[in-house]
């Protein structure tokens, strides 16, 4: 998609990016610089998450909370490896 910057700086996310990736009026986006490009990022808000770490919750059993904190930094090391390795793939 082109879009033109305005002489205030200021571009216009257009529609279609808008509604695949969930930016709503006065959502917040991230703004990310490298030598060569400016990607804009929705920020979900915290909510956003809720319920992602339910299959680690055992309600009908006694609970060993620093095998689930293991197990849940575990498993979110293995996500940011795996985000870390598409992102170095996919700027070759």
């Amino acid at each position: 998609m082109r879009v033109r910057v305005s002489n205030k700086g200021q571009v216009t996310i257009p529609v279609g990016a808008r509604r695949k990736t969930g930016i709503e009026p006065n959502s917040m986006v991230e703004v990310v610089v490298t030598d060569q490009d400016v990607t804009i990022r929705p920020i979900k808000p915290l909510s956003a998450s809720a319920g992602v770490l339910s299959e680690y919750a055992r309600p009908d059993e006694e609970q060993d909370w620093d095998a689930i904190r293991r197990q849940t930094e575990e498993a979110v090391a293995k996500e940011v490896a795996g985000a870390s390795a598409r992102r170095v793939r996919g700027r070759r």
